[in-house]
């Protein structure tokens, strides 16, 4: 059985009631590849998780943007899996780079969250990556492998973590990694689970890539034989226009709305709005496992 292909957008600490409704509304009326191709998954802020979870199409899935380190108690602010968990909340994203690098967490310390979580019943979205620094002094792997490393450390089941790579160095620097650089990273990862995971780890562990991907690179970075998915953050909120029927001439679509009108029908609709998300999700292509 093949790797399948993993979407999940971060909306990261974004939007209101209404716009999440919104947001919902378009996800559940497109059309994708069935779960048979790729698991979908989306990270709403904690106010909005079990909103979205009601109202969310079946065939996709919530995560939460962070977890605590351990069972609940007197940690003022923070979420447990505990409560996640109670909330039918099916996934988790730990050790993303902003909380890596705005609160400090260190690779134990997301180890330890990791492996809790686990333990709780929880599926992980473990992110690892470099910053520009990091990348521009050629220790990209370094960095990584610990990083993986103090999840190997604490955790020998792999089946519930989808292993997310950021390059911190090409997120909103005006920097751009190339399908070929995220493929390079992918590729070494797999081989570092393989020598301190096991052949059967690599083989079928999940690693998706969380550059600055859309939906104009998406088909190009999902071709790569070792990306096997994609944590997408800005594009799963951005809100795309096309025409509704682009082979038309845009005189036409007018004369077409403007004659629709004229008989009292319902007006001929000049556009219509998608997700950029949904783009990136029909990228999807299942994986062969080394």
């Amino acid at each position: 059985m093949g790797r399948k292909f993993f979407v999940g957008g971060n909306w990261k600490c974004n939007g209101t009631g209404e716009e999440v409704k919104k947001i919902v509304s378009m996800l559940n009326e497109a059309e994708v590849h069935s779960e048979d191709v790729v698991e979908v998954v989306v990270s709403p802020p904690y106010v909005f998780l079990p909103l979205v979870k009601s109202l969310l199409r079946p065939d996709f899935h919530v995560a939460a943007q962070n977890c605590w380190v351990n069972k609940g108690g007197a940690f003022t602010g923070e979420v447990s899996a505990e409560m996640l968990v109670n909330l039918g909340i099916p996934w988790v994203i730990l050790g993303h780079s902003e909380r890596r690098l705005l609160l400090n967490e260190s690779n134990e310390f997301v180890g330890d969250k990791i492996a809790y979580a686990l333990s709780r019943g929880l599926k992980v979205i473990a992110c690892v990556g470099e910053t520009l620094e990091q990348r521009e002094s050629g220790s990209t792997m370094a960095v990584v492998a610990a990083q993986t490393k103090a999840i190997a450390d604490r955790v020998s089941n792999w089946a519930n973590i989808v292993l997310a790579y950021e390059p911190v160095w090409a997120i909103g620097t005006g920097k751009v990694a190339t399908p070929a650089q995220a493929q390079e990273v992918h590729c070494e990862l797999r081989k570092w689970l393989q020598e301190n995971a096991g052949a059967e780890v690599a083989a079928t562990t999940r690693i998706i890539y969380g550059g600055s991907v859309n939906g104009a690179n998406c088909k190009e970075l999902a071709a790569q034989p070792d990306l096997d998915g994609f944590l997408v953050g800005g594009a799963s909120l951005k809100v795309v226009i096309f025409r509704s029927l682009p082979s038309y001439s845009s005189l036409l679509y007018l004369s077409l709305h403007l004659v629709a009108e004229s008989l009292s029908l319902s007006p001929f609709p000049l556009f219509f709005y998608q997700p950029e998300f949904i783009d990136i999700i029909k990228s999807a292509t299942v994986k062969k496992n080394a």
